[in-house]
């Protein structure tokens, strides 16, 4: 038996794990800092990272006490070395390069990516599906359609290559007035909308399984709002464009249309990318794949099983680095407690070269 103690900082969730042999979550701990960036509309980089520090070990601490284990029973230290904002990840390493020195733990900084699609293998259904298997991922800071050959070796086919999904939708709720995170807001809203009441674009990246979606996005203000004024902020006078929802626009039929002409550029894209590479099924993962309309998508374009991980797995959490971390034990791999925070950190076959 392996036990995992994990440890995930990379945004705006402060959280901690134990997990056994990879599929067993002993306990998992999230503190959710979603109150605090609603003000802002976004996560605010220096807020997120105070946040951390003030309750990371209060956080672990739980996990440990949830899971009624103590240091000697763990097996080694896990936690997201990247990508992800670079104050944010600091916190999290440092914490954990700290109870590995104080416990003679071995460390793993891993992949937060590589934890997105390692949630699934904590699904209590899942079946591991031969190889290989199409990940596409998808959150507010990535969308990324990856090739796993194996456990540990990955080929990215393409990502975003401007807003990542989950942004898109981040932005799109601000431009109708919906609260954050957008993306939950936008599916509510679309419960009562005309999804054909707009004909927005998809964005065709020829030769490529790249997505784009800030087309889309300024397709949406133009449909939906009235042309942007100028507005004076803050004391460097920077200008700030304000676009306000015209009178006759319905907030439903726009989230509505918006959501179809997402979920379709992610969902065509990744039955494409399915098929040329021989794929034995679909995992789906990230914050957005919490979506109900992306997953009836998916399922319905592909002739594959196409797996998702538990609501509760979807968002940021340390259980899912946990799971990534048991299968590079058990491969042999070690970090040095030298080791930096990689704010951008692609996962491709040669991960853990350097």
């Amino acid at each position: 038996m392996t036990t995992i103690l994990a440890i995930e900082t990379s945004c705006d969730e402060t959280a901690a794990a134990v997990i056994v042999d990879g599929t067993t979550i002993a306990s998992n701990i999230v503190a959710s800092q979603i109150d605090l960036h609603a003000q802002y509309g976004g996560v605010f980089p220096e807020v997120a990272s105070r946040a951390h520090a003030e309750v990371i070990s209060a956080v672990v601490a739980q996990a440990m006490t949830d899971a009624a284990l103590d240091y000697a029973d763990i097996d080694a230290i896990a936690v997201t070395q990247g990508p992800g904002l670079v104050g944010s990840l600091l916190v999290g390493i440092n914490f954990a390069k700290g109870l590995a020195l104080a416990t003679g733990l071995p460390l793993l900084g891993i992949n937060h990516l590589e934890g997105h699609i390692y949630s699934l293998w904590l699904a209590p259904d899942f079946v591991e599906p031969g190889f290989p298997l199409l990940a596409l991922i998808v959150s507010g800071g990535h969308s990324e359609l990856v090739l796993m050959r194996g456990h540990g070796a990955y080929q990215r086919l393409g990502g975003t290559i401007d807003d990542a999904a989950g942004e898109a939708f981040d932005k799109v709720g601000r431009l109708l007035g919906l609260p954050f995170p957008g993306g939950p807001a936008i599916e509510l809203a679309a419960r009562d909308g005309d999804l054909r009441a707009y004909d927005f674009p998809i964005a065709r990246t020829q030769g490529t399984y790249d997505f784009s979606f800030s087309g889309l996005k300024t397709a949406v203000m133009r449909a939906a709002t009235v042309k942007p004024t100028a507005r004076r902020k803050g004391r460097e006078h920077s200008v700030e464009r304000q676009a306000t929802l015209r009178d006759d626009v319905s907030t439903g039929d726009v989230a509505a249309s918006f959501q179809e002409a997402l979920t379709d550029a992610l969902a065509r894209t990744a039955s494409r990318a399915a098929a040329d590479f021989d794929a034995r099924a679909v995992l789906l993962s990230g914050g957005v794949s919490a979506n109900s309309r992306l997953r009836e998508k998916l399922a319905g374009a592909l002739d594959l099983p196409v797996w998702t991980p538990p609501l509760s797995l979807c968002t940021d959490n340390a259980a899912m680095i946990g799971a990534a971390a048991y299968y590079r034990y058990i491969a042999g791999h070690r970090s040095s407690l030298d080791f930096e925070a990689r704010a951008s950190w692609r996962l491709s076959e040669d991960i853990y070269a350097d």
